[in-house]
């Protein structure tokens, strides 16, 4: 049975996730701090493992002994970091667990200058903005979901969007919030690239991450070479590199005993 808790009160080895740590680390604090997520426990009185998720993104923590594949389930098509000690028992728990090489970078430098075609305004999403950016049909499902969908976003203060005609063409937004960084993702429409729409996106967002006292950080495959230009184009600069695991249907069938707690 889930046991219902507000998302703003996470489960007390919630702890075990870092707080302050840059790129989708920061997804633990997104969570608390806008209650667009979920909490996991194996055991609802002195858990022993946590997971949180939002936006088909995962952080697992805690002890992996204290979990059998079965109780993984509600993970099953999400993209999940966790130390390597987790790995048996995701292996375990899923058809297909895959490797996703994946590279971290932080603004650390001044952008290029967007040059617009005329027409077009970039500019921070505002709250009527959602019934336009649902409609956009960009591919950022997985990016609105972080703050319970496109009208969530329109609503947060953390996207701006490139306009033609009432039409929203590019959006940026930041899908992780934390109190020292912000992720940033960003798309644009297939037929409008090249055009230096999501540059200009990325630009405005930044600038207002910067306002707010915190540092955005861009997060992207190793292989996606128009994300990493895009980055560096934007200001940003290789912090790290990383390994999380994208996971496929649950092997195992049955009830988890991992508890949401949201």
């Amino acid at each position: 049975m889930l046991i219902p808790h507000p998302a703003h009160q996470p489960p007390s080895c919630a702890r075990s996730f870092p707080v302050g740590a840059p790129g989708t680390a920061t997804l633990a604090e997104h969570v608390l701090t806008t209650g667009h997520g979920t909490w996991w426990t194996d055991r609802p009185v002195r858990p022993r493992a946590v997971a949180v998720t939002s936006g088909r993104h995962a952080l697992l923590a805690g002890d992996p002994t204290a979990l059998a594949p079965a109780d993984l389930s509600p993970l099953a098509g999400h993209c999940v970091e966790a130390s390597a000690r987790f790995l048996p028992v995701l292996t375990a728990a899923f058809d297909l667990l895959q490797p996703w090489d994946r590279m971290l970078y932080l603004h650390q430098a001044d952008p290029a200058t967007a040059r617009l075609p005329r027409g077009t305004a970039v500019r921070r999403l505002r709250a009527d903005d959602g019934p336009a950016l649902a409609a956009s049909g960009l591919a950022l499902g997985w990016t609105f979901a972080t703050w319970g969908g496109a009208e969530g976003l329109a609503r947060s203060g953390h996207g701006w969007a490139a306009f033609r005609k009432g039409r929203v063409l590019a959006v940026a937004c930041a899908r992780f919030t934390g109190s020292r960084y912000e992720d940033v993702a960003c798309a644009t429409d297939p037929g409008e690239r090249r055009r230096h729409l999501a540059l200009a996106c990325v630009t405005g967002l930044t600038a207002d991450v910067a306002a707010r006292g915190r540092t955005a950080t861009w997060s992207c495959s190793r292989e996606n070479r128009a994300s990493r230009l895009l980055a560096w184009t934007a200001g940003f600069r290789l912090h790290r590199e990383y390994v999380h695991h994208t996971t496929g249907p649950a092997t195992v069938s049955g009830t988890s005993k991992l508890l949401a707690a949201a």
